[in-house]
């Protein structure tokens, strides 16, 4: 499939291994690893760094490499069910810090055309993104703007 904003086709990624059950030497409980994604929230990591925590560190020293074989949830499920998840979605957020950090820097060098359309494509992205959003973890009247985006960093 074609990239979105290129006419470059894009190389393929790997597959994750098909496994049905956790390994054998990670034998973690559900419960301790649930409680270990919830404090990590707390210190105010993301979900995809949540998920590297767990691989690279684990709980109580055991590696916990799919947290997803491992309890049965997704890690975003699990900090639904505790109340800890984020209030805009990862990869939404990621986009409108992006798009903040781009418009300042064209506020600064309006002659950069690269960065100027690197901007466009952003909004563009966040716009889509905040469509499928919109309703389930955005408001109903949520509209993308740069001083919308701004606020909603700061806090």
């Amino acid at each position: 499939m074609a990239r979105m904003h290129t006419r470059r086709r894009g190389s393929s990624g790997s597959d994750k291994p098909v496994a049905d059950e956790p390994p054998e030497w990670s034998d973690v409980e559900a419960d301790d690893i649930e409680a270990r994604v919830v404090e990590l929230a707390e210190q105010g990591h993301e979900p995809s760094q949540i998920g590297l925590k767990l691989r690279d560190e684990g709980v109580k020293g055991v590696p916990v490499p799919d947290v997803k074989l491992a309890t049965g949830k997704k890690v975003t499920t699990i900090l639904e069910e505790n109340d800890a998840s984020p209030e805009i979605p990862e990869d939404l957020r990621n986009l409108m810090e992006r798009a903040v950090r781009l418009r300042r820097h064209v506020n600064e060098n309006q002659q950069d055309m690269q960065n100027k359309r690197a901007l466009q494509n952003t909004e563009s992205k966040i716009r889509r993104l905040a469509d499928y959003y919109r309703g389930d973890e955005l408001d109903e009247d949520f509209t993308y703007t740069f001083d919308v985006a701004v606020k909603l960093l700061e806090e």
